[in-house]
């Protein structure tokens, strides 16, 4: 078997078990280094920007996002 093409049908059906795998390793190895809060902090940077970049590329609604928090 061919080595290139080993790991395109690896990554073809299991590209949501791999993704998590690369996820939970970052993941414990930012809560072992920087600790919990700093770990958390950097998590939420990454969502809001995130967020940030899909409203760039104009495929999220932020007010109706939030709508659903938000009392009216």
């Amino acid at each position: 078997m061919d080595w290139s093409n080993f790991w395109a049908e690896l990554w073809q059906y299991h590209r949501g078990k791999i993704i998590g795998i690369f996820l939970g390793l970052l993941v414990g190895i930012s809560l072992a280094v920087f600790g919990f809060w700093r770990t958390l902090l950097v998590a939420v940077c990454i969502i809001i920007g995130y967020f940030i970049g899909k409203k760039i590329d104009g495929n999220f609604d932020f007010h109706g996002f939030f709508g659903k928090f938000s009392k009216k």
